[in-house]
Order: C-alpha cells, then structure tokens, then sequence
C-alpha cells in the first residue's frame, strides 16, 4: 500500500526555484528491526513508481534479492512524478491550480535531497544497501557521493555517473516530440498526448535495441496489412499515455539531464572517489544506452566495486526482463 510523507516549510531546488510544500509517496516491504541496520532502498527509473514488486518482477519475493523477510525494503517515487510525490498535476497553492507547465525546474540531486528526508523520517541512519537502474542509479550515484556514511552497500545497474551527450540526444529528441504536440502547455491534465506517446516510441528504440525488436517483432506474413513493430510502438505509446502525464514526462527528462556527479566537486573521479560503499555495477551486453563499456569505466572509478554483466537481447530492458541473472549476481552479493 503507498505511504505519504509531508515536509512541512518550503523545499528549495537547486536550480533556485522552491516548493512550498513536499509529499513523497514511498512503498515499504518487510520491517526495520530493531538495530535498524537492514534496510534497503530502491531508486526507481523514469516511468516507475514505488510500488518495487509491481514494475520489477521477481525481484521482491523470498529468496530473491530484494528479500522482504531479510530486509526493509523501501523505494520512494521521485520529485515531480505522476505516482503521487509532489509534481506538475499537483495543485500549486499559489494559483489554486495545478502547476503543468510552470512546475520548477529540478535535478537529480533534488531528487536525492527528498529521499534523505525520507529516510530521516523513517529514522534510517544507515542504508544496508542502495540500488539503482538507469535514472534509478543516477540518484544512487548521487547519494552514495552526497553521503557516503550512510551507504554500506551499493548496487549500480545499467547507469552512469554523469548524462551523456548520446543520452542528452535521446532526451531531446522526445522533448522535440511532445513540444511537437500544439496542446502541451495548456492548462489540462491530458495536454500533450500524441506528443509524450511519440516521445515514448522514440524512448523504446533504446531501451530494447535492433536485438530486441528483431527477436520480438518479426512479421507473421509476408505482405501484412500493419506491421507487427508499427503496432507494438503504437500500443506502447497508447499504453504510456494511460496511466502518465506530459508534463512529468518532460519534467523528469530535464532533470535527467542535469545528472553530473562531479559537478562542483572536482570532476566525475574525484566525485567516485568520494564512495565508500562495497560496491557492484552490472552492465548489460546489448544497452545502448549505458554500454558494457561505459559500465566498465564506471566500475574502474569507484573504490572497492566489482563488475558484473548481464548476458541478454532486450538491451536497457534487461534489467526488468532477466531478473534469474540479477538475482544469482546481487543475491550472494546483498547477503554475504
């Protein structure tokens, strides 16, 4: 069952806009003992929420690695989500109305800042592991530099250190999309849907790959009428607009842009350097978003890490898909 948390007062934003008010919503799984010392946190991606067993199949069961009869298992929704944090369909208590549009500005280090006020409530001094995938292990990246103390085990899946210029690219070209949409920027909750299920199809070609979508979605005849990879980018786009809005949707991808480790402290390898979690980074053997090689060069700048890699077609999707895999890496690794 989702949980709420209000910070009362004003949250300030990097950017230097603030929030007058902060709720986050967050999911727990299994129970904090009383040394307080077995909690897990999970950083969820673009789209999730934080309800963990719900977008990551397999993974909070027993014997897995998310195990909620060893762990506190805890994943907060981030700043500016649809899934119930403060974000652009909250009401702004300026206007009386929702923000869309004008919701500020944010970064990934903001999203951190929240997640630390989270864990203060729920009285979590120390972290007995953090993970994170993709925009998911930014902020896992962020935190672990940001407090290092506080983290005693990290797990780094398929993410980087800083936004690529590729990843930059990719964000733009989707932003391109929904601003392509004449209704973004009007006052209403569904504004800006062609745009954001376009934004979606273009987001999908990277997440799985050539590998992916050749495996998948082959045609079935040899003339068809609509073909099989026409209609799953459709259904996906469709699919997105029905539970999501455009405006977090862009919000987020803005602040996945920002994502700079090192900013301000010295570049990304003195900011890595900063780690003193145990740390794993896995890589996956057909992303092209975060590729074995940059994954590689990750695991070379943090202190004490080991490098894993997952073997699979569906590229950046591996993640969610070869959940057996993760788990015979991060199992042992979370409970030795």
């Amino acid at each position: 069952m989702v949980r709420y948390y209000d910070h009362t007062g004003p949250f300030p934003l990097e950017l230097g806009g603030r929030l007058p008010d902060l709720r986050i919503a967050y999911h727990t799984y299994g129970r904090l003992n009383a040394a307080r010392d077995n909690a897990v946190w999970v950083c969820h991606a673009l789209t999730a929420n934080s309800d963990v067993a719900d977008w990551w199949p397999h993974t909070v069961e027993e014997g897995r690695f998310l195990d909620p009869a060893r762990h506190f298992v805890v994943c907060a929704n981030i700043l500016g989500s649809h899934y119930g944090t403060t974000g652009p369909l909250h009401v702004n208590p300026a206007t009386g109305i929702p923000y869309y549009k004008d919701f500020p500005p944010f970064t990934i280090r903001d999203m951190v800042r929240a997640h630390r006020l989270l864990a203060d409530a729920l009285g979590i001094d120390r972290i007995a592991a953090l993970v994170g995938s993709s925009v998911g292990g930014f902020q896992a990246v962020e935190w672990a530099v940001m407090e290092p103390e506080r983290i005693e085990n990290l797990v780094l899946i398929a993410t980087s250190a800083k936004a690529s210029p590729w990843t930059i690219a990719v964000d733009e070209t989707q932003r391109m999309a929904i601003e392509a949409d004449a209704t973004f920027g009007q006052p209403r909750d569904d504004a800006g849907m062609a745009g954001l299920s376009a934004a979606r199809a273009i987001g999908l070609l990277t997440y799985r790959g050539p590998r992916g979508y050749n495996l998948t979605q082959q045609d079935r005849e040899e003339l068809p009428a609509a073909h099989r990879a026409s209609t799953y980018q459709q259904y996906q786009g469709e699919k997105l607009c029905k539970r999501y809005n455009a405006y977090s949707y862009y919000a987020i991808l803005n602040a996945f842009d920002t994502h700079d480790a090192g900013r301000g402290r010295g570049g990304v390898a003195a900011a890595l350097n900063r780690i003193t979690a145990r740390t794993a980074v896995v890589g996956i053997t057909t992303d092209i978003i975060f590729t074995p090689s940059e994954m590689r060069e990750l695991h070379g700048m943090i202190p004490r890490s080991v490098y894993h890699e997952i073997d699979s077609p569906f590229g950046h999707d591996g993640f969610l898909v070869e959940h057996e895999q993760l788990n015979d890496i991060l199992y042992p690794f979370m409970n030795q």
